[in-house]
């Protein structure tokens, strides 16, 4: 079905969203993303906590960030309007891959503008936040994931994590190097590999679900999945089966087991037009091949060229001048003249930033003037004028 026009008819979503500051933070960075992109809706009233999933579809996501001094919250608000934003835009998705590919983008986007955001203001400068963002159409669920964040499926009694965490923790899990019970403990668990607006690009990963009826989704911030282990949320999950009472229990059992973070859960109960779960359904972490944009896809801006601007010659004195600093740059820069000029079919060599300026060999040559006697004379001559000064300064010692 990859690739193919998905149909929603007839999917039903019953949800909702919690988030709570915890008992040891002071305010709450995190935020979360609940939407119906048909209607444009990101209410959480009860008239719209049951959607029927139409022909752009609905989103759910969690963000949790990171900065201080309330950066954090502002890098999880931008990232939730961002994505939001850019999922509403155009046309409805027209395929799998169009929905995962917009996904994709909006979260790179949101990275890209929180780093910018980040650098114009000194106030905010690292700021950061984590993003577990989930999307369908029709039966596949998609997630992208940069951060901790988790997102996990009930299905039956069966409790899975279909995302994976982008830490310091799960990647010495994954390497063998740390249990899960030690990972419990290790004193570096907070270390994450990546954040949106910590770098001016990051690695989405993107893995997907195609659900079943009666599936029930949880996406959450390490706030819940930190303080609660997996068994646990389980439970709750199979004995609270109204979304609104499974993210209070969730919230306040988060609370109770210490509250060390911001606790943020989302939980969506999918039903309607969708199968009936089978023994050969595969419910696990599963990566999603996106292909590359078509390039009838790829929109060029025109080229767009500065006018001529009529530079007069410099005077005989000026081009001298700038021969000068050429040497200088040279020579005190330790730079090396060839180092700009690549071999055929070789890229230039990235830029360093306040780095001496280079030059190539289609600069000017810069002669140096000389005395124009061979080097031998010279250096007969630096030798004779040495003997004379010892021999002068022999004669005035005695």
């Amino acid at each position: 079905m990859n690739g193919d026009s998905p149909s929603s008819a007839g999917i039903r979503v019953r949800l909702f969203g919690r988030t709570d500051v915890g008992q040891i933070r002071e305010h709450n960075e995190d935020n979360f993303l609940v939407a119906d992109l048909t209607r444009r809706s990101r209410s959480l009233m009860e008239s719209d906590r049951v959607q029927s999933v139409a022909e752009r579809g609905t989103v759910l996501g969690v963000c949790d960030g990171m900065g201080g001094a309330a950066a954090g919250e502002v890098a999880s608000q931008l990232a939730v309007d961002i994505i939001y934003e850019k999922l509403s835009q155009g046309d409805p998705p027209t395929s799998h891959d169009d929905l995962a590919r917009r996904l994709v983008n909006a979260v790179e986007e949101a990275g890209g503008r929180i780093f910018g955001e980040a650098r114009a203001d000194r106030t905010r400068r690292g700021m950061g936040t984590t993003a577990t963002i989930a999307a369908l159409l029709d039966s596949r669920l998609f997630v992208a994931q940069v951060g901790d964040s988790r997102a996990y499926v009930l299905r039956g009694d069966k409790f899975v994590q279909v995302s994976r965490d982008q830490s310091l923790v799960n990647q010495l899990i994954e390497a063998g190097q740390l249990t899960e019970e030690e990972a419990e403990t290790f004193e570096h668990n907070n270390i994450i590999l990546q954040a949106l607006g910590t770098a001016e690009t990051v690695q989405v990963d993107l893995t997907y679900v195609d659900l079943r009826h009666g599936d029930t989704l949880l996406v959450c911030s390490d706030g819940l999945s930190g303080m609660v282990r997996a068994d646990e949320m389980r439970e709750v999950l199979l004995s609270h089966r109204d979304p609104f009472d499974a993210c209070k229990e969730l919230v306040d059992r988060a609370n109770r087991a210490g509250g060390h973070d911001n606790i943020t859960v989302i939980v969506a109960v999918f039903e309607g037009a969708l199968s009936p779960p089978g023994p050969q359904d595969v419910l696990a972490y599963q990566k999603y091949a996106l292909p590359e944009a078509p390039a009838e896809a790829t929109v060029r801006a025109p080229s767009v060229h500065a006018p001529e601007v009529y530079t007069p010659p410099a005077s005989q004195e000026a081009q001298r001048e700038s021969r000068r600093l050429r040497v200088g740059h040279t020579m005190v820069g330790m730079t090396n003249p060839m180092a700009s000029t690549p071999a055929s079919g070789t890229p230039t060599a990235p830029r360093v930033s306040n780095a001496p300026p280079t030059f190539g060999f289609e600069d000017d040559p810069v002669s140096i003037p000389t005395s124009g006697l061979p080097p031998s004379m010279v250096g007969t001559l630096v030798l004779v004028a040495m003997c004379l000064v010892a021999i002068a300064g022999f004669l005035l010692l005695r």
